[in-house]
């Protein structure tokens, strides 16, 4: 490790921003995941385009090396780049990628699956987080004969949920009379969706874990709901499947689903998600139609098998929590420290952490946002709002995070004191994708408390 990230003054970005030009005349929104596009990032202050990356180290497309913890947006809990995946794919290459006919390892990865996923009795597999949440709704429609939906979180791009959030253009109108938000950690919302659509709900489908914790009792009660009404209850493991624990969030908070489903974390990052659940509802699966040429794409496979394996045999889950407690007690104590309770705050598991900002003396919580990401990327550091500890993070890695986070939120106080943030940011203020899905907005842009 050569400590290339530790540094100060802003990083030179000539060539993100010559890209930036390249791909808004080229892509629309100029990406293809919004989470990664420039909204998210301050253009002309942060980076916009990474080149290479190897364990939570990153480096931009103009040499910058930088320590992460977006980790691809959740799915390298080893590392990027591990060894032991890396092994396995290549080894795989060599004999192919995809077969006109099934490869055994599709047999591998689900026997796998069902050994490590309390609710796991069958699996299918899919290429992203939508189709595993699309293939899991259609089930519980098939499986119940009713088509009303209750979710809780963020579960995809498909119509069937977008059409609850206000990113909903092109979405045909009928979908919102099929779907209904619930409020996490309000057994009372889900309750008022059912009373109100007596013996209509196929499914709940909600992500069991936010950066905010779920009150005790609340995940036991929509067990019991679901259960009573005769609902299918589905868990979006897609972000904390394999990051909770081996066996999802279901293993770590002792509440079994009737479908689950997963991705990111589950491959290390190669393109891969599993819908898995109870064999009769699961065995819908013969007539709902769930068919993709890529399902069985063998890299991915064979990813899946090194990854759960190194999960199973290796301290993963011990070294994360480690990290991500000494994280968030660290920047718990910098708050306190630089008095900044009133503007900031960490919340979450050590497995996932995110930092929220609230609007202070005129100034609002992105414009803060912007401001830390701003001068973290100067010190080395890739801040995207939370932190997401990998095999790969080391303590050198937290402690220098740390010293940063003293140095920025020291800068922060003042900046806020003098009420000149706003004249000191170098680039565009960060925008909100978001307004009220889950952790996509909870923690992120909140008003000040009262």
């Amino acid at each position: 490790m050569d400590s290339s990230y530790k540094r100060r003054g802003p990083p030179r970005l000539e060539e993100s921003l010559r890209l930036l030009e390249e791909a808004k005349r080229l892509i629309p929104c100029a990406t293809q995941t919004l989470s990664k596009g420039y909204t998210q990032w301050s253009v002309g202050a942060s980076p916009l385009f990474l080149r290479s990356a190897k364990g939570c180290e990153v480096t931009d497309v103009d040499g910058n090396t930088y320590i992460d913890y977006g980790m691809g947006l959740g799915p390298f809990i080893l590392g990027y780049g591990d060894p032991d995946v890396d092994t396995a794919i290549q080894a795989q290459l060599k004999d192919g990628t995809m077969f006109t006919l099934p490869h055994p390892l599709e047999i591998e990865v689900a026997k796998l699956i069902t050994e490590v996923i309390p609710c796991a009795e069958m699996v299918r597999f899919g290429k992203n987080g939508s189709d595993a949440t699309t293939g899991a709704v259609k089930l519980a429609r098939a499986y119940t004969g009713k088509e009303k939906i209750i979710t809780c979180g963020y579960h995809g791009w498909h119509d069937w949920f977008i059409a609850t959030t206000e990113r909903d253009k092109g979405v045909a109108a009928f979908n919102k009379k099929l779907s209904f938000p619930a409020q996490y950690n309000d057994i009372a919302s889900f309750e008022k969706i059912i009373a109100d659509n007596k013996g209509d709900i196929a499914a709940i489908i909600m992500e069991p874990v936010y950066v905010i914790e779920p009150k005790p009792g609340f995940l036991e009660a929509v067990r019991a709901l679901a259960t009573k009404e005769k609902i299918v209850l589905i868990y979006d493991e897609l972000f904390c499947g394999f990051r909770w624990a081996l066996g999802g969030a279901s293993e770590f908070f002792k509440v079994t689903p009737d479908l689950a489903t997963f991705g990111k974390a589950m491959a290390n990052g190669m393109p891969i998600a599993a819908v898995t659940g109870r064999r009769d509802i699961m065995e819908e699966f013969e007539e709902v139609f769930f068919s993709f040429t890529y399902a069985g794409e063998a890299l991915s496979l064979a990813a899946t098998v090194a990854s759960i394996g190194k999960l199973r045999r290796e301290p993963v889950y011990e070294h994360i929590w480690k990290i991500g407690t000494m994280l968030k007690n660290g920047v718990h104590e910098l708050i306190a420290k630089h008095k900044l309770e009133e503007s900031m705050s960490i919340l979450g598991y050590p497995q996932k952490t995110a930092i929220s900002f609230s609007e202070t003396n005129g100034i609002k919580p992105l414009e803060i946002k912007t401001f830390v990401q701003q001068e973290c990327a100067a010190r080395g550091i890739l801040f995207i709002g939370y932190h997401l500890p990998s095999f790969a993070h080391t303590e050198e890695h937290a402690t220098y995070t740390l010293e940063v986070y003293d140095e920025v939120f020291a800068l922060v106080a003042d900046a806020l004191n003098t009420g000149d943030l706003k004249k000191r940011l170098r680039g565009s203020v960060l925008e909100q994708i978001f307004k009220n899905v889950g952790d996509r907005s909870t923690g992120i842009a909140k008003k000040k408390p009262a």
